[in-house]
């Protein structure tokens, strides 16, 4: 059974205006900045974090919460080895199978999460 859908679309111009240190840290968890750091060019930067943030607003759109109730360090979105995207978070049970979809443009971020319950499949 599908417990939540969110989507989210992101200008990457619009998160380079934002981009700082302080922004930076609200949004990327630890795992997340350490794969952010070992990134060399900058366009590359500013699509990793606009689509960490997609995906994050995504998730909250989906959990129906959002800041306050949770924080945007609450969820890693981290790689398999394949490259496919996973999200990592104490948020959710063992009972959530959370898909997570991200892609981008040179201007844009974008992505789609499904969460569904096990138990109901």
């Amino acid at each position: 059974m599908i417990k939540g859908v969110g989507i989210d679309l992101v200008e990457l111009e619009r998160i380079k205006e934002l981009l700082s240190d302080r922004f930076i840290e609200r949004i990327l968890s630890e795992k997340e900045m350490k794969e952010y750091q070992n990134l060399a060019h900058e366009q590359v930067k500013l699509e990793f974090i606009g689509g960490r943030f997609a995906a994050k607003e995504a998730i909250f759109k989906a959990v129906a919460v959002g800041p306050g109730n949770t924080n945007y360090k609450d969820f890693s979105i981290l790689h398999e080895p394949s490259g496919r995207p996973y999200v990592e978070s104490a948020f959710f049970t063992d009972k959530d199978i959370v898909s997570v979809s991200i892609t981008h443009t040179e201007s844009y971020a974008a992505a789609f999460i499904v969460i569904e319950n096990k138990e109901s499949l």
